[in-house]
């Protein structure tokens, strides 16, 4: 077993507002969100009074009146996360960005050159915020898990360091939500049976864990517990999978709700999958309702798919499946779509026309054909002209309450 704890976990802290905040000085030290109708991100400030990320602008201000929002500038962004992951770059080559604003790295070949992983930890944060003008928070460990979770131990522009020798006794005093894989609602599942830190839970029988989440989540769950994590650094990243969601507050759960929500998401989805030439075979649906619990439905191609409308009426066949599964269910909160099995081709394959009754969803036949042939059309104009220049008539008129330039940001996986 490798000893050594070299593996780094960088995390912008509260980027969007940061980066806000770096732009117009008069916003430092203020409550502040990104955003309007929802909140996009929110300053430690404002995270101070309760305010967080995807809560409705209304609750936002009732929690702290005096929050400040401001619009988004998207490019910025963009500009400002990549200056800040690409000093990592200049220490090894071994880093692997996972989102725009966070990344991890490998510096066990370069502690000759810079010293200890914790020195290299304290230059990148001092030349992030020199260069950049950006908070960072650091985490150093054995395995990029503990890394990550160091990371947020480190929060807000910290740097915490794990020693090997007492990595388990960190880990094990820490609250269960900082794992992978717990979320809020695994995480009231696990305090209704008394499980609060890592530590429990790495106490748990796996049977007993297993009729909370799941089996494949539960081995995960327990590898990660005793951390056991050899997942090494990726340097070239591909996604295995493409998803788009939208969270709306609570809407009844009627198809003149879902369909043009379902529209709009299948087209961000689809535009991507077309953009990078990676197609998919398995579609799946998420439908979270008002109490916040989740069912998911999936259905598996012949032919891997990029069209739009193809993949729009394959989540709204997904989505009346679920609902019709959950007759009492009468309202949703989010609706979310995602397409795996992704394959490298940008080729279509003709097939003949034998009738089928979804010939127009399998891309090689003269309706999928079509289908592509208008997609791509719709990708050039949009290229030339930008994403509002044109879209599709289903889900014209829909509010969006998040913008698509941030949820771009937050979607760039392929």
């Amino acid at each position: 077993m490798e000893t050594a704890a070299t593996v780094l976990h960088a995390d912008l802290d509260a980027f969007y507002a940061s980066v806000e905040q770096l732009l117009d000085p008069s916003l430092r030290g203020k409550p502040i969100a990104v955003g309007g109708g929802v909140v996009l991100a929110a300053s430690y400030e404002a995270k101070a009074f309760g305010v967080s990320g995807g809560m409705s602008g209304w609750r936002a201000r009732e929690l702290c009146p005096q929050l400040i929002f401001v619009g988004g500038h998207f490019e910025e962004y963009q500009r400002l996360g990549d200056a800040a992951i690409n000093v990592l770059n200049d220490f090894t080559p071994l880093v692997e960005r996972i989102s725009i604003d966070e990344a991890f790295a490998d510096v066990a070949g370069c502690t000759h050159l810079f010293g200890s992983p914790a020195d290299i930890a304290r230059l990148i944060r001092q030349r992030v915020q020199t260069e950049v003008g950006l908070p960072i928070s650091i985490g150093v460990a054995r395995t990029k898990h503990l890394a990550k979770i160091a990371s947020q131990v480190a929060k807000p522009d910290g740097l915490v360091v794990v020693d090997p020798a007492t990595e388990l006794a960190f880990l094990h005093d820490l609250p269960v939500e900082l794992m992978w894989g717990v979320g809020p609602v695994t995480r009231a599942r696990l305090a209704d049976i008394g499980i609060q830190t890592i530590g429990q839970l790495a106490q748990m029988p796996g049977w007993s864990l297993e009729r909370i989440v799941g089996r494949a989540v539960e081995e995960k769950l327990a590898a990660l517990a005793w951390n056991r994590d050899p997942r090494e650094i990726q340097t070239h990243r591909r996604a295995h999978s493409a998803g788009a969601q939208s969270a709306f507050g609570k809407k009844p759960a009627n198809e003149q709700v879902f369909r043009p929500v379902l529209r709009h998401l299948a087209d961000r989805v689809a535009t991507r999958l077309r953009a990078k030439s990676r197609p998919g075979r398995t579609v799946t649906a998420r439908v979270r309702f008002a109490d916040l619990r989740s069912v998911t439905r999936s259905f598996t191609l012949d032919a891997p798919i990029s069209a739009t409308a193809s993949l729009a009426e394959i989540a709204e066949e997904l989505v009346r499946a679920a609902l019709a599964d959950h007759p009492r269910e009468k309202t949703i909160s989010l609706l979310a779509i995602s397409v795996s099995h992704l394959e490298n081709r940008w080729d279509l394959q003709l097939e003949l026309p034998l009738e089928l009754e979804d010939e127009s969803r399998r891309p090689g036949t003269k309706r999928g054909m079509a289908r592509w042939t208008a997609d791509r059309a719709i990708d050039k104009i949009r290229e030339r002209f930008g994403w509002e220049s044109v879209g599709y008539g289903a889900a014209l008129g829909l509010a969006h309450t998040v913008p698509d330039a941030f949820r771009e940001l937050a979607e760039k996986d392929l």
